[in-house]
């Protein structure tokens, strides 16, 4: 039996089309075709959850894109199902009559609102697309291809509060068929139709509401002090390149003997120790960083009497070379041992909730695996400068006054580590503050540009008087203790607490959230700091926070290891250079460590205002409700604080 010359064993026999009447193919379509059915089943409402719960996030991720981009896109809440359920009904029987009209062509308006009016009115039309170009500053928002009926995006550009209205037409029919709450007549430049005769409706003056602060402000912070820092560092790397070449010419080319038989020692007895602390410094500083995270309660503890004893070990270790002045560093090593464990035994009521606060605030880091990057960045950069610098003191030997010169240089290394420091705090900030204000998962490096930029001035100027405000607390909080001696203490105490409280008010730590999040200047951001807590009543749980001390600590035991590890080092080789090898390796040590530490201190610090902006933020949890409400009761006292006036403050 014969088969066709096609049609062998096996083979399908193709189906072809023939063309139009036109002489064209026609279009042919693959997979099946979509029917709506009759009844809704089970399945089909699983389905409708996960479709919803896909197209949320995708507009979460879209908000994230715009918010990079300059805009401002936040979640409105969802609406009732039931509410939901009863508007999709009259919007299909009103599309059966009417028809769908085509959202492209422009039918589609925009209503303005302010931030607080009521829920607008959501209806599910099919696949509205968006495409609204902002005089002052256009929105690109690639991602954004459709909105979710039941979840709409609230876009909020330059201020301004938009949100996808239905026609004029649907909302009345709506009115007419359901109730619904009233909504202003959308304003001419923001729709593309007008409203019919029939169906128009009295204008309405909305009530002017305040306007929520942008978190992508383009502005740059505190000019003046990014200013100064520039010019600063400018001369600074002129300063250390210039000392360096004058080390190197009187290594080579003097012809004072003497002067090159200092630098020789200097190079042989000085650089190596010096040196070998930047490197223990590092180490030290990552090990800290990495042992807060993993085990923050065991942490607390550990490290109020680590630096008690690495303090005193340090102070003994110098009173034994027996030379003036290693015991008079020594002296001081071990009187701020006393008053470190003199603090660890004041504080001690005080550690269970700091660790509580510590360990909570510590959650969000594990949701952004690159946050570290930007304080390992500083830690970097802070290393190779301190070697530089380490050169520029030995060049320092040859030049006029060289006690001048390193003074200088001490004060400008102390204070570019510490805008390295805001640096990284203000990065950190800003990644927890939008995780907590918006349920954001922010890029870490696109906030660590913003914090090298924008945001460097109000780093700059709060490096200059956030330690000298923290060191002036401890004068007082000293004072406060022993007002009760004499009239003389007594007046200078008070003194003391009203110049604190005013400039607490003006200038405090905290304000570097608000700084990160908004863009704020230094001193407004510390206003604005002050007045959520001062709104919540939370000035003493903020005033007997221990956290920036523990950060304090850390650095002090960081500095105290090194002036062991190199002092022990110098005494054989060289002992007429442990004094200052010992002070120098303990500056940088603590340095070092200062920097690790900005992730803990942005942590809880991005906590404390936080919650204080935003209390019912699920994810807060009660423990500084409970804290607030033991000391409302008098069952937990706080200790008063150098800040907190004596008729607020518990004795």
């Amino acid at each position: 039996m014969t088969q066709k010359g096609k049609l062998f064993k096996g083979q399908q026999k193709r189906k072809t089309i023939p063309p139009n009447r036109h002489g064209k193919m026609t279009q042919i379509r693959k997979g099946k075709r979509v029917i709506k059915p009759s009844k809704v089943t089970g399945d089909m409402d699983s389905d409708r959850e996960i479709t919803k719960f896909i197209n949320h996030c995708n507009e979460v991720k879209a908000a994230t894109a715009a918010n990079k981009e300059g805009g401002q896109l936040s979640i409105v809440e969802e609406r009732e199902r039931e509410e939901l359920e009863e508007r999709e009904e009259i919007g299909r029987k009103q599309e059966e009559e009417q028809g769908v009209r085509d959202v492209e062509q422009g039918e589609m308006g925009f209503e303005e609102q302010a931030v607080g009016a009521q829920r607008n009115i959501n209806i599910n039309y099919g696949n509205n697309n968006i495409n609204q170009n902002e005089r002052e500053g256009d929105v690109h928002v690639s991602m954004l291809q459709r909105l979710n009926p039941t979840n709409p995006l609230r876009i909020v550009i330059n201020s301004k509060t938009r949100t996808a209205t239905p026609p004029p037409s649907r909302i009345s029919n709506i009115r007419g068929g359901a109730t619904a709450t009233p909504t202003p007549t959308p304003p001419s430049q923001f729709s593309s139709h007008t409203n019919s005769p029939q169906h128009s409706q009295p204008r309405s003056t909305p009530t002017p509401q305040p306007s929520i602060t942008t978190l992508n402000s383009r502005k740059f912070t505190n000019k003046i002090c990014l200013f100064l820092f520039i010019f600063h560092t400018v001369a600074a790397i002129g300063l250390v390149g210039f000392l360096l070449f004058r080390g190197v010419q009187g290594l080579i080319e003097s012809s004072d003997n003497k002067v090159k038989r200092a630098e020789k020692r200097v190079l042989k007895f000085f650089l190596p120790q010096v040196e070998a602390a930047s490197f223990l410094s590092i180490t030290l500083a990552f090990a800290w960083q990495k042992a807060v995270r993993l085990w923050p309660m065991f942490f607390v503890h550990f490290i109020l009497w680590t630096t008690f004893l690495m303090s005193l070990s340090a102070g003994i270790l110098l009173i034994c070379f027996q030379k003036p002045p290693t015991n008079g560093v020594g002296v001081c090593f071990i009187a701020f041992a006393i008053g470190n464990g003199l603090y660890a035994c004041w504080i001690t009521h005080r550690i269970g909730f700091c660790s509580k606060i510590l360990i909570k605030s510590l959650e969000p880091v594990s949701k952004f695996p690159d946050l570290n990057q930007p304080t390992y960045w500083m830690l970097g950069v802070g290393f190779l400068w301190m070697s530089l610098w380490n050169l520029a003191v030995i060049g320092a030997l040859n030049f006029y006054l060289p006690p001048l010169i390193i003074i200088l240089l001490v004060l400008s290394l102390a204070w570019t580590t510490e805008v390295m420091r805001n640096v990284a705090n203000i990065t950190v900030s800003r990644v927890i503050s939008l995780y907590y204000l918006r349920g954001m998962q922010s890029n870490t490096q696109f906030c660590f540009q913003r914090a090298l930029s924008k945001n460097l001035g109000s780093a700059c100027f709060g490096s200059l008087f956030v330690p000298a405000i923290e060191a002036l607390r401890i004068v007082a909080r000293g004072l406060n203790l022993l007002e009760g001696e004499d009239e003389f203490m007594f007046s200078c105490a008070h003194c003391c607490l009203r110049v604190m409280e005013g400039i607490f008010r003006y200038g405090n730590g905290w304000a570097f959230v608000q700084i990160a999040a908004y863009g704020k200047g230094f001193v407004r951001a510390s206003q604005d700091t002050w007045e959520l807590f001062e709104q919540q009543e939370m000035e003493q749980i903020v005033d007997s926070d221990i956290t920036s001390s523990i950060c304090f600590l850390t650095g002090v035991c960081s500095g105290s290891i090194c002036v062991i590890v190199v002092a022990a080092w110098t005494a054989r080789v060289h002992q007429s250079f442990t004094a200052a090898i010992s002070l120098l390796s303990f500056f940088i040590g603590y340095l070092m460590t200062r920097i690790a530490m900005a992730l803990p201190h942005a942590c809880v610090g991005s906590y404390f205002v936080c919650y204080a902006e935003n209390p019912d933020n699920r994810l807060f949890d009660n423990t500084i409700k409970d804290r607030l409400a033991l000391m409302n009761s008098g069952r937990d006292v706080a200790v008063p604080t150098p800040r907190v006036p004596r008729r607020s403050a518990a004795r």
